[in-house]
């Protein structure tokens, strides 16, 4: 049974997008190899992404994992434009759905802030991997962000670095 997981790299004060959702700040970050990404690449058996980060991944130089990694990917959206290698399906069940038939039993990667927290307040989110970054952004689009607050408990499941950059591995308890 797949395992859905929110990967994402956010900056160390929590943003993981600047603002009106710039990418930008990840350009030049000396990132090195990273067993824990090395080893979710090889687990990984689809994505599941929101419209604002397939905007980017469908540009050349926005490709999913860098290019590193090829498979299902599939956009929960009901205004986009589809590309080759897209699904676009417009609820957030059913995109999660089919990315997890897709994946067997491997990992469903959400990508995307909104996205993310959707799937955990629909009890669908397994796990949470995190890579910080030494980067200061002061505003934009947070790791997670819920109006009004609310507590979720997560339990590590690994927590290391490579290079400047930490990562933290948690399963949503």
């Amino acid at each position: 049974m797949a395992k859905v997981l929110y990967h994402i790299t956010m900056s160390l004060d929590g943003f993981v997008a600047g603002p009106a959702d710039d990418m930008t700040w990840l350009a030049g970050l000396h990132t090195g190899p990273n067993p824990a990404v090395s080893r979710l690449l090889g687990e990984l058996g689809a994505v599941v992404m929101g419209h604002h980060t397939y905007a980017p991944a469908t540009t050349a130089e926005g490709r999913v994992y860098g290019g590193r990694w090829e498979g299902p990917i599939f956009v929960v959206t009901r205004s986009a434009e589809p590309a080759p290698g897209f699904t676009l399906v417009d609820d957030l069940g059913k995109a999660v759905a089919a990315a997890c038939s897709a994946a067997g039993d491997g990992y469903v990667a959400v990508l995307g802030a909104t996205t993310a927290r959707r799937c955990l307040e629909a009890g669908l989110l397994d796990e949470v991997l995190v890579h910080v970054a030494p980067v200061l952004l002061g505003d934009g689009v947070r790791l997670f962000d819920h109006p009004g607050g609310t507590l979720v408990r997560l339990e590590p499941m690994e927590l290391s670095s490579s290079g400047s950059i930490g990562t933290c591995w948690y399963r949503v308890a």
